[in-house]
């Protein structure tokens, strides 16, 4: 018996292993490259330890106007979308989670429905625009507001919440919204903490809903600008040749450069929710 546990551990961790080296890699390789300097780059000595340690990309990165515009809006929709997705889909669920409500199964019903069928890109173009929302801030974080799937979990580590909690919190006068915000929601920081790094990632990530409602460049966030030097090769030639005599090899560092700075900023997010992370999306989804 031990040795088979013994087995299954060895083979377990070597497995969690090739799946930590296949994460890392490519981090470790984009973070040497923008780091190395451009002759090394060229020659193809450069895998996941920097040559010639570098920081002229990480200059250019960010004294480039455009890193710093979008860093601020990305910012703006990132705290404004999780406050108000938060907000929405906890009330949702909080409702959802009551089997006395009037009408529970058929809105029950309704909102599951939303996970399979939806109304699409057009039918949502034609909303966001006729509700006058287009190059303003709410189309960034209105039209996602609610995720059903959250919604969901949420609504589950709810139905756990002890109904004696609530019962004192009616017989001290207290309303059902009075309920939720004073006793539940303070009960509920793990799965809070869950759901807003879930939408923070999803808003920090977005380059769908600013290419479909942002005309304004200086409404663009950072993924967006991300996806132009990256894609579409958008860098200052003259900052390119004053940085280094190679213009693809600089500009493939200068890319590396981005994607690092624009990336670390939400990995940190991560450990500081460590431990409420794992306790709100197992308690949310296993609980019925």
């Amino acid at each position: 018996m031990k040795s088979r546990i013994g087995l299954f551990t060895v083979v377990n961790v070597a497995i969690l292993l090739l799946v930590v080296a296949a994460t890392l890699y490519p981090f470790l390789h984009m973070l040497a490259v923008s780091l190395s300097q451009d002759i090394y780059v060229m020659r193809g000595e450069v895998s996941i330890w920097p040559k010639g340690l570098n920081f002229d990309m990480y200059k250019l990165v960010l004294n480039d106007p455009r890193i710093a515009t979008g860093y601020a809006n990305t910012i703006v929709y990132v705290s404004l979308g999780t406050v108000i997705a938060l907000l929405v889909t906890s009330l949702g669920a909080y409702a959802l989670s009551k089997k006395e409500m009037l009408f529970h199964k058929g809105f029950t019903l309704m909102v599951v429905f939303t996970m399979f069928f939806s109304g699409g890109m057009i039918p949502t173009f034609l909303v966001v625009k006729g509700m006058g929302l287009m190059d303003t801030v709410w189309a960034m974080v209105l039209p996602g507001a609610v995720s059903t799937w959250n919604l969901l979990i949420m609504r589950t580590f709810f139905s756990g919440v002890p109904v004696e909690v609530e019962e004192s919190g009616k017989i001290d006068g207290l309303t059902d919204i009075g309920i939720f915000f004073r006793i539940v929601a303070p009960l509920s920081k793990a799965v809070f903490a869950t759901i807003g790094l879930f939408y923070a990632v999803a808003l920090w990530n977005n380059f769908y809903f600013p290419l479909l409602y942002l005309r304004d460049p200086d409404l663009f966030p950072l993924q967006v600008i991300l996806r132009n030097i990256v894609l579409a090769g958008q860098v200052n030639s003259g900052d390119v040749t004053s940085v280094g005599g190679d213009n693809l090899i600089v500009e493939e560092s200068l890319k590396f450069a981005t994607i690092i700075v624009s990336t670390v900023p939400i990995l940190l997010l991560y450990p500081m929710l460590q431990k409420h992370f794992v306790k709100g999306a197992m308690i949310g989804a296993v609980k019925g």
